[in-house]
């Protein structure tokens, strides 16, 4: 009687003959070289605006600091389309503020502090990539309220961007790329 043929174990135990299965490259061909887009596999439908009913509460919130927090939250909110949750000031030192992104998500942010600060961030020293179904839009309302554009808005390989600096010096990319899904 012949040998049987030879096989190879799985990860999961199985055994299986070369001849059973196709060969398949050990990696996939390079993106570059793929003529159809890449795109994530669940996204919400363009212009769609995410709800609480359709994405987790965000988990990560970059935060800063600010010179004149007051006038930092007024140009996010109203040249970048922050919306303003909450607000902890005594006058003019805001010692909390929290502003939600309306596609999901949010920043956090108060005034420096003196040199006991426990988290002492100083101001421009932020760079945040905010998800938006329309970044042309963010990049020409936040320059006409004096945004320093550092990149306009481009197609790249994983979607449309731009990238500015508020009136403090942080950065901010605007971009249509949500991530790969998980």
């Amino acid at each position: 009687m012949p040998p049987p043929p030879p096989s190879r174990a799985t990860p999961i135990g199985r055994t299986w003959r070369a001849s059973d299965r196709p060969v398949r490259r050990a990696c996939p061909a390079p993106l570059i070289s793929r003529k159809a887009p890449i795109r994530p596999r669940h996204r919400a439908p363009r212009g769609a605006k995410i709800t609480a009913t359709t994405a987790p509460a965000p988990q990560v919130w970059p935060t800063l600091r600010a010179a004149d927090t007051p006038a930092l939250i007024r140009f996010l909110v109203e040249a970048c389309g922050f919306e303003e949750v909450a607000v902890f000031a005594d006058g003019d030192v805001v010692q909390h503020a929290r502003l939600a992104w309306p596609e999901c998500g949010g920043i956090m942010l108060g005034s420096v502090r003196e040199a006991d600060d426990a988290w002492p961030l100083q101001p421009g020293s932020c760079g945040s990539y905010v998800v938006c179904a329309d970044p042309d839009a963010v990049f020409a309302r936040a320059v006409a309220a004096g945004a320093t554009v550092v990149r306009g808005p481009a197609d790249a390989c994983h979607g449309r961007e731009c990238t500015l600096r508020d009136p403090e010096g942080n950065r901010w990319s605007f971009g249509t790329y949500r991530g790969e899904p998980r």
